[in-house]
């Protein structure tokens, strides 16, 4: 039985990592209309925020690797 339960499973992680895509999706979406609506000013200043974080994670992975 353990079997096909592993199997149930693996059909649904596809369809769980989809959902867990477009929550994320949404999430953005939501954060950048709102970012938008704020101005120009603030689209800067998380624009360098942004770019930054890019910047440190690919140090990180590099260094990591």
């Amino acid at each position: 039985m353990v079997l096909a339960e592993d199997a149930l499973l693996g059909l649904l992680l596809p369809f769980w990592q989809i959902v867990i895509g477009a929550v994320v999706l949404v999430a953005i979406v939501g954060s950048v209309h709102r970012l938008i609506m704020r101005g120009p000013s603030r689209m800067t200043t998380m624009m360098l925020i942004s770019g930054g974080v890019v910047v440190g994670l690919t140090v990180i992975g590099v260094l990591w690797s």
